[in-house]
C-alpha cells in the first residue's frame, strides 16, 4: 500500500474497484482503502492486467505491503501492486 501521510502507518480494504482479469489504466482506481486519516482510492502504477487481489475487504494492510498482482501491458511480467517501482515491474507506490 502506498504511503499515505506521514503519521499513516496502515489502511483497511474497503472495496476493489478491479477484479482478477480487469484491464486497468496506468491511474485508474484499483481499490478503495480506509485510514485514520482519509479514505481513497490507490492507483494502478502502470497499464496493464489484474492479475490477482492478494488483499481482501475489511483486510488491514501496512505501508509498503503488496495490494494486487499485475501483468503490466507489453512486458509480459508480472508485478505486485503496493509497493515500489523496480526493475521491470509495476509495483503501486503512489
Amino acid at each position: 500500500m502506498p504511503a499515505m501521510g506521514e503519521s499513516v502507518t496502515e489502511g483497511t480494504v474497503l472495496e476493489w474497484l478491479k477484479q482478477e482479469g480487469d484491464a486497468v489504466a496506468e491511474g485508474e482506481g484499483l481499490v478503495e482503502v480506509s485510514t485514520d486519516k482519509v479514505d481513497a482510492e490507490v492507483p494502478a502504477p502502470a497499464a496493464g492486467v489484474l492479475t490477482k487481489n492478494l488483499k481482501a475487504p475489511d483486510d488491514v494492510v501496512k505501508i509498503g505491503e503488496a495490494l494486487a498482482e499485475l501483468e503490466p501491458s507489453g512486458n509480459g511480467s508480472s508485478a505486485t501492486a503496493g509497493t515500489e517501482t523496480t526493475e521491470g515491474d509495476a509495483d503501486l507506490a503512489a
